[in-house]
């Protein structure tokens, strides 16, 4: 099953999920959730591989995309041009902005960049974007 497979699985399965959820902060997250869905297909062009994808069901529903690529694919160049082709794309420039800051403020550190690159996406009211350079030994 390919990327958008799962991505259209998911959007068509949201549908579902408002009557168990019900109300309007469960419909606002899901509706949130369904724009979201959008950007990660764009994200696998830019050699970003999905590894992990949760959904929480509650009140307020979550989602949970975890993607892993290589530095070399995120050099500062490569990221302007990206969030120039996505200007106006709120959802993907929140990510390619946390990415650029994420790499700026760790060469600010003077420390080794390390493999992987890891974005993780956590979609809820309100959305978390979260960058990691190097594999994390305590998760939170």
């Amino acid at each position: 099953m390919v990327i958008g497979d799962i991505f259209d699985a998911v959007k068509d399965g949201l549908g579902d999920l408002v009557d168990t959820v019900g109300g309007g902060a469960g419909e606002k997250s899901l509706a949130i959730i369904d724009d979201w869905l959008e950007i990660f297909p764009a994200l696998a062009q830019y050699n970003l591989e999905l590894t992990s994808f949760s959904l929480g069901l509650a009140i307020s529903p979550s989602l949970n995309v975890e993607l892993v690529g290589s530095h070399a694919d995120w050099s500062e160049e490569n990221i302007a041009e990206r969030l120039a082709r996505h200007q106006g794309e709120r959802a993907i420039t929140m990510v390619l902005t946390t990415i650029r800051t994420a790499y700026r403020l760790h060469k600010k550190t003077q420390a080794a960049l390390r493999e992987p690159l890891i974005l993780k996406v956590i979609v809820k009211v309100p959305p978390v974007v979260r960058v990691v350079l190097g594999q994390p030994i305590l998760e939170d």
